[in-house]
């Protein structure tokens, strides 16, 4: 899943474990989130687009496959 936290956060002036913090994650969970090498849990999702003041949509987009016929 793609996402957009690092320019959210770089805009709040935010390092990662400041926006770790605020969303009770550990630095690590942020920084693998950002790198998409770990999907957010749903929970995980809303709390950083309820503290960017936003929709999950506007963070996250998710990397689909084309459903087979």
């Amino acid at each position: 899943m793609k996402n957009v936290i690092p320019t959210y956060r770089e805009r709040e002036e935010l390092n990662q474990g400041e926006l770790a913090a605020a969303v009770g994650v550990s630095r690590q969970t942020i920084n693998a989130v950002e790198r998409d090498r770990y999907d957010p849990s749903l929970e995980l999702a809303f709390k950083l687009a309820a503290y960017f003041d936003c929709e999950i949509e506007e963070l996250f987009t998710p990397d689909l496959e084309p459903l087979g016929e």
